[in-house]
């Protein structure tokens, strides 16, 4: 099954920590934020990826192409014939990665229909780029297959964007630097759908995925929602940036649970 990453937009609410590169390269600790959502999915054995690129493409490009040389020793060779002789250690991420050009200036629905031709099976997974949860991806998929509709969302609690602190009196008792919101559901990305979900899909550039396409699924009874009540964060200010790569460092990033936590903390 297929795993497509929207991986396109700009940014525009975290320029003031990456103005250079893609939103989904902004980096968690020594890596970009996209490669923690690929290994979300690879932990859970989902490994065959489709980026949506769009803003400054080529540094996603870049990025995966020299994947192997990331944390490797390599000796290089140079004149009429280069050559790279890598020494190791080899990569135990046996991915593949289809990266397609959905537009600079594409909205979600359009890139997700930019991709059409390159899935292959009924049913795909899809989620943003700048985004981190401790989902279960294969409960999340047992949940789509039994209610057989087409689309299936996952519903989590939005993060405090305030610190609470809890009192008795004038005294102050806890404090929670991120508590959750105490109502309401919104979507967290890390959807399931049917294949026949591209059909309602037009070719407009402007077509918002969290518009029409998904009221309409709803409005027909075929759009459903996995609700997560575990970790869920998203990447989409200073704020959150520091937050993410505070926790990484400290070994309490909730959805890292590839690696032992002496080698989260050594990254």
């Amino acid at each position: 099954m297929q795993v497509v990453i929207l991986c396109g937009g700009q940014g525009t609410r975290i320029r003031d920590i990456a103005d250079d590169i893609p939103k989904p390269m902004i980096p968690i600790g020594t890596r970009p934020i996209v490669w923690h959502i690929m290994k979300i999915y690879a932990q859970h054995g989902y490994t065959d990826f489709i980026l949506c690129l769009g803003h400054k493409s080529w540094t996603i490009k870049s990025f995966i192409l020299n994947y192997h040389l990331t944390d490797a020793d390599f000796s290089v060779t140079l004149g009429s014939s280069p050559a790279i002789e890598v020494h190791g250690p080899d990569h135990t991420d046996n991915w593949k990665v289809t990266l397609v050009e959905t537009g600079a200036q594409a909205m979600t629905g359009r890139r997700l229909k930019r991709v059409e031709k390159y899935l292959t099976g009924d049913t795909f997974l899809l989620t943003y780029g700048d985004g981190v949860a401790d989902v279960d991806i294969g409960k999340l998929l047992s949940f789509h297959h039994e209610h057989g509709r087409i689309g299936t969302v996952t519903a989590v609690r939005p993060p405090g964007r305030f610190g609470e602190i809890d009192l008795n009196g004038p005294q102050v008792v806890g404090f929670n630097e991120k508590p959750l919101a105490s109502r309401g559901w919104i979507s967290g990305g890390f959807f399931v759908f049917q294949r026949s979900f591209l059909d309602r899909l037009s070719d407009d550039e402007n077509l918002v995925l969290e518009q029409e396409p998904l009221a309409e699924l709803a409005r027909d009874g075929q759009l459903m929602a996995y609700r997560h009540n575990g970790f869920w964060h998203p990447m989409d200010n200073s704020r959150d940036y520091h937050y993410l790569n505070k926790i990484w460092a400290e070994g309490k990033a909730a959805w890292c649970t590839w690696e032992p936590q002496r080698l989260r903390l050594a990254a």
